[in-house]
């Protein structure tokens, strides 16, 4: 039989329903990996740092790797009094701004071109590291200007917007380079609201995390909880019953279709078309007022928790949820005739903000962002869990890349999820909500899930000597953030709000 690519490789499994694996190499094998990785087609999905010296090992770096049929957890040694790992960035563009917050955070270094902070923002010094296991309190810091790139050349000005904005978002800088109206570069700087989650998660009980993994970015809740238990129930060998599993589906595609109808309706209402963003924002609104009457909360948050559910469904409320679901396809077709057929928003939406699968690719750029310039990343295909392997998930994907292409892929995302509610709603199994027996106890676990963004992972590590845990959480604007940039260039000024709705990306899930 032919070698896999990771043969020459020492991998062991994680245990866990995703095909996990972990291993454990030295600074020449980190960077063959993630090259041999890259040509075959495969991506870094997030890169993260540990500070493990109570276990007589120093530092680690982490990455995780999206390697053709599964995921892999690499790990090398950064050394203790002056921790280094080789830089990745030449292989993955993306990795480089993981790379400087772990700078900022644990004081790894890697040589990377790019060495300018990325979370400080002189709330700590340079000296301080908060993710390290002696940090307590941080030092004053001196006030600097962050180093954009410049753009120079006759004509040239800049736009700075940001970071507080006229919405009630969170904050974020972006720095246009412009001639006229025309868009040279553009670059963010994020990282204003962080808020020390990582660091948070060791202070609470592993069952305790899941509501603080539900409260990082209050539009995804039920993925980034759902990502956190599943890493949990690996870590100590929980069974989820069926009947949670089911459920717990089901309010991941509910999610996926309220956001996806609050970013068609601001879409609308940049682009003009103000009956658009009314109907929208009303069909949202009773979604939201379904979750509150079924479920206890409007972005079902504490519904998930280790183990299973904390609420169920009556046999009444799911027929109820499935005529609900008829109704709003019905809307959706309707709505979805009137946007297609308004010539000032498509005049609009055609052609702008356009990305190329080659850049989604160069960048390892997932979730609706990427499908939406013909790159199939959807981990329900890609790396189903239950109860994803028996649905029938539709592969949505469209080829143009602009922003007409993100609304068009929106609308057939919220068709498909609707199916899919249906699908659960008629199959969903009779039996327990939860499974409180854990049967095993390992060191490390991963846990993930298509967020109505893009992937969501969660890594957790386990001190055998104290039972300590490390938390990390990875959200797909990671990877998403610099392809906006690319989106925006060569475009205009005015069109901007416009691209940045159409991709929509988490500061609080950046900024952790």
């Amino acid at each position: 039989m032919p070698k896999t690519p990771w043969s020459h490789m020492r991998l062991t499994r994680l245990a866990g329903p995703l095909p996990a694996w972990q291993g454990l190499v030295d600074h020449a094998g980190w960077r063959a990996a993630c090259a041999r990785c890259q040509a075959d087609g495969g991506r870094l999905v997030s890169l993260w740092g540990t500070d493990a010296r109570h276990a007589a090992q120093g530092f680690l770096i982490h990455a995780l790797l999206a390697w053709t049929d599964r995921l892999i957890w690499l790990t090398t040694r950064a050394g203790d009094a002056s921790p280094h790992y080789p830089d990745v960035s030449d292989i993955f563009p993306a990795t480089a701004r993981e790379q400087r917050a772990t700078a900022d955070l644990l004081g790894l270094t890697c040589g990377s071109a790019d060495a300018r902070p990325w979370l400080r923002h002189d709330a700590w010094s340079a000296a301080d590291f908060p993710l390290r296991e002696d940090f307590t309190t941080a030092t004053a810091a001196d006030a600097k200007p962050y180093p954009f790139l410049r753009v120079a050349g006759d004509g040239v000005h800049e736009i700075p917007v940001g970071p507080i904005h006229a919405g009630i978002i969170e904050p974020g800088h972006f720095h246009f380079s412009v001639v006229g109206d025309d868009v040279l570069r553009l670059e963010a700087h994020l990282g204003y609201a962080h808020k020390g989650v990582e660091k948070a998660f060791g202070s609470l009980s592993l069952a305790d995390g899941s509501r603080l993994a539900g409260r990082i970015c209050g539009d995804s809740t039920v993925a980034y909880t759902l990502a956190y238990v599943m890493a949990v129930e690996a870590l100590d060998g929980y069974t989820v019953p069926p009947r949670a599993q089911a459920l717990r589906a089901l309010l991941l595609e509910r999610e996926r279709i309220a956001n996806h109808l609050g970013d068609i309706g601001a879409l609308c209402g940049d682009g003009g078309l103000a009956f658009g963003q009314a109907q929208f924002g009303l069909l949202k609104e009773h979604w939201l007022q379904t979750h509150q009457k079924l479920f206890g909360h409007r972005y079902l948050m504490d519904t998930i928790t280790v183990g299973g559910m904390a609420c169920d469904l009556s046999e009444a409320d799911g027929v109820a949820m499935t005529a609900q679901c008829r109704e709003l396809a019905g809307a959706l077709r309707a709505l979805e005739e009137i946007v297609n057929d308004h010539a000032g928003l498509q005049e609009r939406f055609l052609g702008t903000g356009t990305l190329t699968a080659e850049q989604v690719e160069r960048y390892n750029g997932v979730g609706l962002i990427a499908r939406a310039a013909g790159v199939g990343r959807d981990m329900r295909l890609e790396f189903p869990h239950a109860p994803y392997a028996d649905l029938p998930v539709q592969d949505t994907r469209r080829p143009e890349g602009d922003v007409a292409a993100r609304v068009a892929l929106r609308f057939a995302e919220m068709h498909a999820s609707l199916e899919l509610v249906r699908h659960l709603l008629a199959a969903l199994p009779d039996g327990p909500l939860a499974s409180h027996c854990a049967t095993t106890r390992h060191t490390r676990a991963l846990g993930g899930a298509e967020g109505w963004r893009g992937e969501i992972f969660v890594a957790i590590e386990r001190h055998a000597a104290d039972g300590s845990h490390r938390v990390h959480v990875h959200d797909p604007s990671w990877q998403n953030w610099p392809l906006l940039e690319l989106a925006a260039t060569d475009g205009l000024i005015p069109d901007f709000p416009l691209i940045n709705k159409s991709f929509n990306l988490a500061y609080s899930g950046h900024d952790l």
